[in-house]
């Protein structure tokens, strides 16, 4: 099976090429599967987190935008699945300026979308989130959730989502959607929480808090979430969403306190912040149809997987504080 990966140099995208080709994943052979990543090499894209299968004959690299039809168009021939991982994905950045946002992970997957369709790819899996939901103040949501996103990032990827569904009710393209929950492990960029806490706290900095930390986020790892999204290729239904949760939630709070403990740090290296405008109380996934459909399960517990994320900072340094 050759399988055309977008963001595939990203902090997720490139956990499922590492476990795709080291054979990691339900179904695939022990040597792996074949794999094109295509990656800009922007803002999240990375070449060493993918230094682990360079090697790999069923590998292959291609620099390039995913809103450039042309190269996209070429790109995509001969490929049985697009794994569509790239976006721009930072809250926060998308509040200052959010024209790249919409113009990558609308128009890139809408560019994607046509390729597709025009080349006779097999299958399209289209990766999103469960920020496209809103906030949810109790319970949980499930896929027929009405889409309700608040930052501009959301609101990007809710268009996304839509165009995708529109491209399997319109012209019968085998699509399917997976919205996950905050993801966690190995190579996420120092932007995001859990690494910007780690990497201030091994450098003796400071953490930022948002308010009163009491907002609510789902934990999922990375690699359980890769899992879930493999199953999704193998065996979604077309023209479905499939939540992917991780099980576990915390306050922002209760999150900065496991840290403080894992990095041996106090709560003297805390800093309020403002809260961030529009900040989303509560994000909770149900995962009954994942679960139910294609045996999904999260499988890291998340002390073990913090603990174990913490580690690999710490010893990779010269990853991060380059």
């Amino acid at each position: 099976m050759r399988i055309f990966v977008t963001g595939g140099a990203g902090f997720i995208g490139s956990q499922y090429v590492r476990a795709l080709l080291s054979g990691r994943l339900p179904g695939t052979p022990a040597g792996g599967a074949r794999v094109t990543v295509l990656d800009v090499l922007g803002h999240g894209g990375d070449m060493r987190n993918l230094a682990p299968v360079a090697g790999h004959p069923g590998f292959s690299f291609l620099r390039g935008d995913i809103r450039v039809a042309e190269l996209v168009g070429e790109a995509v021939r001969g490929h049985d699945a697009i794994v569509h991982f790239a976006a721009e994905s930072h809250v926060d950045r998308s509040i200052e300026d959010a024209r790249d946002f919409v113009s990558t992970n609308v128009l890139g997957t809408q560019v994607l979308l046509d390729a597709a369709r025009r080349h006779g790819v097999g299958r399209f899996v289209h990766v999103s989130t469960d920020e496209v939901y809103g906030s949810i103040p109790v319970g949980s949501w499930t896929e027929e959730q009405p889409l309700a996103p608040n930052s501009p990032y959301a609101a990007s990827k809710a268009a996304s989502d839509l165009l995708v569904l529109a491209a399997h009710r319109t012209h019968g393209l085998d699509a399917v959607i997976t919205r996950c929950s905050n993801n966690y492990g190995p190579y996420q960029n120092p932007e995001k929480v859990i690494p910007r806490f780690v990497t201030n706290l091994l450098r003796g900095r400071r953490v930022p808090l948002y308010g009163e930390g009491a907002n609510v986020r789902e934990w999922l790892h990375v690699a359980d979430h890769c899992v879930a999204i493999h199953l999704v290729l193998r065996g979604g239904r077309a023209g479905q969403v499939y939540n992917v949760g991780g099980g576990t939630e915390l306050t922002n709070r209760e999150l900065t306190a496991c840290l403080l403990e894992s990095c041996g740090a106090d709560w003297e290296m805390v800093e309020r912040v403002a809260d961030r405008p529009g900040h989303d109380q509560r994000y909770s996934l149900d995962m009954t149809k994942i679960r139910e459909e294609l045996g999904f399960a999260p499988e890291q517990p998340f002390e073990t997987g913090l603990k174990d994320t913490v580690e690999w900072y710490r010893e990779n340094m010269s990853w991060w504080n380059g």
